[in-house]
C-alpha cells in the first residue's frame, strides 16, 4: 500500500476525548497476528466463519484454502469476505476487521515471499508452485488434502475498508477507507 489511508474516528462509538487509531498500529497488529477469522457466505446466504493463518504483505492479507473446503467453495461463488483478528480481552487490545474481495495469487515471486512468511512466522513449510502452495512432506498435512502433491490456492484480500476497535484507557472505533 503506497498511500497511508485516512483514519476516521466514529465519535458515537468512541470514548470522550479519544483519537483515531494510527495506521501504523493497525499494520503492526496485521503483521503480528498469526490467526484470523474469515467470514464468507454460503450459497443459501448463511454465513460461514473459520479460523486460518493469514499474512499481511504489500497492503493485502493473504491466506490459503482448498477449493473443496467450505470457505473455498463460498469464495468461488462470492469472493467478498471479511477477515478479523485481535484478542478476547475487554479492557485492552486492538481488534481489526478487514473487508474486501479475495482474489487468487498466481505470481510466483509473490508466492515465494508468502511461503517464506508462512515458514518464518508459524513454521508451516510450503513450496511456492504454479497456482499456489504445495505442502512439504516434513510439515503439517491437512486432513482435507486429497493427494500429497495437491496445489493449495492462495488468495489476497486487498482491503476496501478496515475497522479498528481499540480498548483500554479509551475505547475507539476507527474506519480506514482504502
Amino acid at each position: 500500500m503506497t498511500n497511508e489511508p485516512v483514519a476516521e474516528l466514529h465519535p458515537d462509538y468512541s470514548s470522550a476525548g479519544a483519537t483515531a487509531t494510527p495506521w501504523n498500529e493497525v499494520v503492526a497488529v496485521l503483521e503480528r497476528a498469526e490467526i484470523f477469522w474469515i467470514s464468507t457466505v454460503r450459497a443459501d446466504g448463511r454465513p460461514h466463519v473459520a479460523p486460518l493463518p493469514a499474512m499481511w504483505l504489500d497492503g493485502a492479507l493473504h491466506f490459503s484454502t482448498g477449493l473443496k473446503e467450505q470457505k473455498g467453495r463460498n469464495l468461488a461463488r462470492n469472493p467478498n469476505c471479511i477477515l478479523t483478528t485481535g484478542n478476547n480481552s475487554y479492557r485492552h487490545g486492538l481488534d481489526i476487521v478487514v473487508e474486501g474481495r479475495a482474489d487468487r495469487v498466481t505470481d510466483l515471486m509473490t508466492l515465494e515471499r508468502l511461503a517464506d512468511l508462512w515458514l518464518s512466522k508459524i513454521e508451516w513449510p510450503y513450496d511456492a508452485v504454479e497456482g499456489g502452495f504445495r505442502h512439504r512432506p516434513e510439515g503439517p498435512q491437512p486432513e482435507t488434502a486429497a493427494e500429497p502433491d495437491e496445489v493449495v490456492p492462495v488468495f489476497a484480500v486487498r482491503p476496501s475498508k478496515i475497522l479498528a476497535f481499540g480498548r483500554g484507557e479509551r475505547f475507539t472505533q476507527t474506519r480506514f477507507r482504502l
